[in-house]
């Protein structure tokens, strides 16, 4: 058992390891955290949507985006996890369907300026297509976090930028995004804090 863990953490540092040598990966979190400033600053807001484990994900950015992360006596940054309200998810899964709980959310509350952030482990998540679909058309700067996609796939044709996570294991395309989430929030907030009045 105790091999199986270490094999299991073994996995996961070589990953992060990866992620930390790779300049392109690097350039494109870049990219991100660029976006998230450049919405902030406009007068933006950042909308984050994900499925299962990546719905959390999605909670989590928005939590730290909202909230104080490192720095504990900042304004707060508008960001709405679309994970969130189980009355408009389980409306919508049952007047309209769960491929669409995302886009109808970017469709009321979405506005040209606004970031969407998708984050999907398979990059194939219908729901997530059609939000990043929806929110390009209506003038929404569009991202995506994901796992290892190939170059033709759907999703990157409604993603300006894709950061995809060299793995096709979920846990540890999970574990990478966990640590996305707290690199781009932490940049952000030393790049743009402003104290409360």
């Amino acid at each position: 058992m105790i091999e199986k863990c270490r094999k299991i953490v073994e996995d996961s540092v070589m990953l992060f390891n990866k992620l930390l040598y790779d300049d392109r990966l690097l350039k494109k979190i870049e990219d991100v955290i660029s976006a998230v400033i450049n919405c902030i600053k406009s007068g933006g807001k950042i909308l984050i949507c994900g499925n299962g484990g990546s719905a959390a994900d999605a909670q989590h950015f928005a939590a730290e985006l909202v909230g104080n992360f490192i720095i504990k006596d900042r304004k707060g940054f508008p960001a709405i996890a679309l994970t969130s309200d189980t009355a408009v998810l389980t409306s919508l899964c049952n007047d309209l369907s769960v491929e669409q709980i995302y886009a109808h959310q970017v469709e009321a509350v979405g506005k040209a300026g606004d970031l969407l952030i998708g984050i999907t482990t398979s990059g194939k998540s219908k729901n997530i297509i059609n939000a990043l679909n929806l929110s390009r058309a209506v003038g929404l700067k569009t991202i995506c976090l994901t796992g290892l996609l190939p170059e033709d796939a759907e999703i990157r044709l409604f993603s300006d930028i894709v950061i995809d996570v060299p793995s096709s294991s979920t846990p540890r395309i999970q574990e990478v995004h966990g640590l996305l989430i707290h690199v781009i929030c932490e940049v952000v907030e030393s790049e743009i804090a402003e104290k409360r009045a």
